[in-house]
């Protein structure tokens, strides 16, 4: 059965950036099975009700501002699964839960940005998702857990966000990638999410605000964090996390990757 993965995407220079981080997506995923589509749960596409992408073809979406110019002139033309994303929302609505097909909706740099690292050559079908910040973490668990038969078809569930993510926080001027973040906080925060997500240990993950060290100011707003519980949701069947790989980009902005079997 295909894992599901949580994928940091950075800021979104990190697409044409050449660093460890980059390195690695791009040769620990040129060396895993080809999965025949790509369903992906974006932190820059908040939605009310569960969101399901069902184009033929994405447009770009370059959702941010005062990056290099050649940012805004990349072109991932990733195609959709619109069979596939059907099937999704056939999913949810078996088990109660709301959701709709958008037939517009272009792909926002979430998504396009690891992607272009992870298959550069865009020719596997992607199924892009929304995430909701107003549900529960149990909720989000839920909805990555719904999922989780398509992995027995070779679908790849991947959940595209950030574990520490505050922006207030980052140094624009230190850019280069290190092994430890340049704040205390956030070092104990990924330690502890570490500890917490070898051992699978759902209720201290699900109460991470009250439960963690750092995880406040680490998580001020739950949308880059919401892939993480979906991804690890569809990994519920065996409860296997490993950490592949972690960093820091502008001194606290991690750089990760989880892998659940």
């Amino acid at each position: 059965m295909i894992p599901s993965f949580f994928i940091a995407h950075g800021a979104p220079s990190l697409a044409i950036k050449k660093n460890g981080y980059t390195r690695f997506l791009e040769e620990h995923f040129a060396g895993l099975p080809r999965p025949r589509a790509v369903v992906l749960f974006t932190a820059h596409w908040e939605a009310s009700m569960q969101m399901i992408s069902g184009v033929d073809q994405y447009g770009m979406i370059y959702d941010f501002r005062g990056f290099s110019p050649e940012l805004y002139e990349m072109v991932y033309p990733a195609k959709g699964d619109v069979e596939l994303a059907e099937e999704i929302a056939d999913l949810y609505a078996k088990n109660g839960i709301s959701c709709q097909i958008d037939d517009k909706r272009g792909i926002d740099h979430g998504a396009w940005v690891v992607l272009h690292l992870i298959y550069p050559a865009a020719d596997i079908p992607v199924v892009a998702m929304s995430v909701n910040p107003t549900l529960s973490p149990e909720e989000q668990y839920e909805i990555g857990k719904i999922l989780a038969p398509l992995k027995e078809r070779d679908v790849l569930i991947m959940g595209s966000g950030g574990t520490v993510h505050n922006l207030s926080t980052l140094d624009w001027h230190k850019e280069e990638e290190a092994e430890q973040a340049s704040a205390d906080w956030a070092n104990q925060f990924d330690k502890w999410l570490e500890i917490q997500l070898n051992n699978w240990n759902l209720d201290q993950l699900f109460r991470y605000e009250e439960k963690s060290s750092g995880g406040l100011v680490s998580v001020p707003t739950n949308e880059h964090f919401i892939p993480l519980f979906i991804a690890m949701g569809a990994g519920d069947q065996n409860r296997k996390a490993r950490l592949l790989y972690r960093s820091y980009q502008y001194g606290t902005l991690s750089l990760s990757c989880w892998q659940f079997d």
